[in-house]
C-alpha cells in the first residue's frame, strides 16, 4: 500500500464496514519508503477471503493484495510475556524459556520478562505449558508474513 496517511484507517474501515474481523494487523514502510507492507490475518470461508481481496484492490491507496496461505511462506509473530518468578518457579520458567527458544529480557526479584519469536501456534504452545496464575502480561505483534524462496512481493 501507499506509504501515505489514513492508509492504514481506510484498510481498517473496510474490514469493519462490512463486518470482517481482523484478528492481527502489522504494517511498516519498505525498501521502498513510498510503499508500506501490511499483514492482515483474519478468516472466513473462500468466497468471503475473495470479497475482502477484492474490496482491498479497490482502494486507492492499495498497490497490491496477495494471499500468502496460497502458497509456501514464512510467519513470524513476536510476543513479551512477563511471569511471576519467585523462589522454586524462577529455574522452572528459565527452563520453560529455553524449551521454547524465548530469551528473558528482563529480570526482576518477582518476575521475568520473556521474548518469544516463531508461529502463532508455538507462541500459544508456550502460553499454554505455562500455569495460567504465573501470567502476568502478554503483549503481541501480530503476525508478519513473507513468501518462501523466489516467491517475491513486486510491484
Amino acid at each position: 500500500m501507499e506509504n501515505e496517511a489514513g492508509a492504514l484507517s481506510r484498510v481498517a474501515g473496510l474490514f469493519s464496514a462490512r463486518g470482517y474481523n481482523i484478528e492481527s494487523l502489522t504494517v511498516a514502510p519498505t525498501e521502498d519508503a513510498t510503499l508500506s507492507r501490511m499483514t492482515i490475518v483474519t478468516r472466513g470461508s473462500d468466497d468471503v477471503i475473495e470479497q475482502i481481496t477484492k474490496q482491498l484492490n479497490k482502494l486507492i491507496d492499495v498497490v497490491k493484495v496477495v494471499d500468502l496461505s496460497e502458497a509456501g511462506h514464512i510467519e513470524r509473530e513476536l510476543m513479551l510475556v512477563k511471569v511471576r518468578a519467585e523462589g522454586d518457579s524462577r529455574e522452572e520458567m528459565k527452563r520453560m524459556s529455553d524449551i521454547f527458544r524465548g530469551r528473558i529480557v528482563d529480570v526482576t526479584d518477582k518476575t521475568y520478562t520473556i521474548e518469544l519469536t516463531g508461529a502463532g501456534y508455538k507462541l500459544d504452545a508456550f502460553l499454554e505449558a505455562l500455569d495460567k496464575d504465573a501470567i502476568l502480561e502478554t503483549v503481541r505483534t501480530g503476525a508478519s508474513g513473507i513468501g518462501r524462496g523466489d516467491r517475491m512481493l513486486k510491484i
